[in-house]
């Protein structure tokens, strides 16, 4: 009897013990933290291509240094400007729900940190998880001030795939021997296009084909029968990018910080802006080969671009019986990458991404739609001022400047920050709310190229009330020749309900909309002489940059921004400013 008493006090331990661990574990789960970062903005000396020159960095490292945590966790990055330029970061995909403060592009959401000042980002990631990065968001800066930001699931919670054996960040980048800075200023000074990159980079090492870089090489070290997660993030400011690896297949699993449906492929599409996360599966057995991953452009527009390929190692690991042969005396494998202009293949693959759509992770897209829009994007000019250029002809278009526009709106920078100026109900003098929902003159977008290319100018906001459901169709046009687009919204995930080729027909195209799985996004390319329809929902109160991550573009005013005003409830308020936000 007394040897079941003591088995059941036994028991009853086990079981206390039991169910308070299950409750910590549980609580474990959902908890977040405060994770803290310091960014000091610094100039390093870096050589690539046998070329040393002073860049501007984060924390003295190119690419810079990398942000990682989890669903639910706060974020507070000190940024300290030790340099003359003045600097904003932002982090791209982040929602920034109620945050916009922190969201970093300079004269949109803040007046950017001036030389020997800092600012706090604070911001809380909600209801995301995957791949983001953080960049420099003012003039060029952002060709060496950029890093990978890695929102890991709850803990506990498993991805929707196999667990990777190991995750690997692969940062594609661009490298000028010259100062960027120098290349943007030039070029909106003389009218005409910026000269392009010397090279590409991964992980900013631009790899074998480029003079004097053999050791400049990333080499990504496997073992044989294991699954890799390798984390795409495109940085490079002008290209969107085609990569592949040679013999290995990627199965794609996220886009911009979302889960897709699986699909296999051996080459991937990555605009500027983008992310990818895939699977790559190694070789069961030590293959007796080494592999090349490459990468280089998709090119639509008729501007010069940096025709070269970047290139990196897939190295398998040894043991003593794999091989008598050293790695450098291996076969080397060469990826076949598609033709430079191959709209077909980024058709296609585009076509292939749907998002997940799975009880856990839904796809909650606005079934009606409260606003549509149309907004057709392109390069245009501007007239060359004779008195602004000391009587120097323009280098653009037949004497003109190159420019680009928004429903032929080319957007001009104000002199402080719009949400400031929002908040403050103090916008006269800084902004019109009067963007045009539609181009004011209709014409045939993707026709013949028209005699007079000149565009407007202004700092025109379109204003959404809060919860406003929007269709936005956006239109290339082939003004200035097309050209692919791969237009960024701040703030805010959208829905790739359709896109095609040609003018879009509003009688015909919305028929064929995919309204139960479309893709969901922060970066979509615009096709070349074509169009996209995304959807998304304005639950963000505050100002909400759009533009084209094509940095030349929006230099020369492919950008706009919306007003999303705040909801009746607090929650559905902006936050005020934070104490420290820079002035400008």
């Amino acid at each position: 009897m007394g040897v079941s008493i003591f088995s059941l006090q036994a028991f009853f331990r086990l079981f206390l013990f039991s169910f308070i661990t299950l409750c910590l574990s549980s609580e474990l789960a959902v908890a977040s933290i405060t994770r803290h970062y310091k960014f000091e903005i610094k100039l390093q000396n870096i050589t690539r291509l046998c070329h040393t020159k002073s860049v501007v960095t984060v924390n003295g490292q190119f690419p810079g240094p990398r942000i990682v945590a989890r669903e639910g966790d706060n974020l507070l990055i000190k940024v300290v400007n030790h340099v003359h330029n003045n600097i904003s970061i932002h982090w791209h995909g982040i929602r920034q729900l109620r945050s916009g403060w922190a969201d970093g592009p300079a004269y949109v959401t803040q007046c950017p940190i001036q030389s020997g000042n800092s600012y706090v980002y604070n911001y809380t990631i909600v209801g995301q998880r995957g791949t983001l990065w953080w960049h420099a968001h003012i003039s060029w800066l952002r060709s060496t001030v950029y890093g990978p930001l890695i929102i890991l699931p709850k803990r506990g919670v498993p991805y929707p795939f196999i667990k990777p054996y190991k995750e690997v960040p692969i940062v594609f980048g661009e490298w000028w021997n010259a100062d960027p800075e120098a290349v943007i200023n030039q070029a909106l000074q003389t009218g005409g296009g910026p000269n392009v990159s010397d090279a590409y980079t991964i992980n900013g090492l631009p790899g074998p084909l480029y003079n004097c870089s053999a050791k400049d090489t990333f080499k990504l070290k496997v073992q044989a029968g294991k699954t890799y997660l390798l984390r795409l993030i495109n940085a490079a400011l002008n290209d969107e990018l085609f990569f592949s690896i040679a013999n290995h297949t990627l199965n794609v699993v996220e886009t911009d910080a979302v889960y897709v449906k699986p699909f296999d492929t051996n080459t991937i599409l990555i605009a500027p802006g983008q992310t990818t996360n895939v699977l790559l599966k190694t070789k069961p057995n030590f293959p007796n080969a080494t592999f090349l991953m490459t990468a280089r452009p998709y090119v639509t527009g008729l501007g010069t671009f940096d025709n070269s390929t970047l290139t990196g190692i897939l190295e398998y690991e040894t043991t003593a019986f794999h091989s008598n042969l050293p790695l450098n005396k291996l076969p080397l494998h060469k990826p076949t990458l598609p033709a430079l202009n191959d709209t077909s293949f980024a058709t296609k693959f585009a076509s292939k991404l749907r998002s997940l759509n799975s009880p856990k992770f839904p796809a909650n897209v606005p079934q009606k739609v409260d606003k549509r829009l149309f907004f057709t994007i392109g390069l245009g000019t501007n007239l060359c001022s004779q008195q602004q250029h000391n009587n120097q002809t323009c280098q653009g278009p037949n004497g003109t400047m190159f420019a680009a526009s928004i429903n032929n709106v080319s957007f001009t920078m104000p002199n402080t920050a719009l949400l400031q100026s929002h908040f403050s109900g103090q916008s006269k003098g800084v902004y019109s709310p009067d963007f045009p929902i539609s181009p004011l003159t209709p014409f045939n977008y993707t026709g013949a190229q028209l005699n007079n290319t000149n565009v407007g100018n202004g700092t025109k906001l379109m204003v959404l009330p809060f919860n406003t459901s929007v269709e936005l169709v956006l239109q290339d046009t082939s003004i200035l020749g097309a050209e692919s687009h791969p237009l960024h919204l701040h703030g805010f995930n959208f829905f790739v309900v359709g896109q095609g080729f040609g003018n879009f027909d509003q009688n015909k195209d919305p028929k064929k909309f995919n309204l139960v799985d479309p893709v969901e996004r922060n970066t979509v390319g615009v096709p070349s002489g074509g169009w996209v329809a995304i959807r998304f929902l304005a639950d963000n109160p505050g100002v909400w940059f759009m533009h084209c991550h094509l940095e030349i573009h929006t230099s020369w005013g492919l950008k706009m921004a919306w007003v999303v005003l705040d909801g009746k409830l607090p929650n559905q308020k902006l936050l005020p400013p934070p104490s420290d936000l820079p002035t400008c």
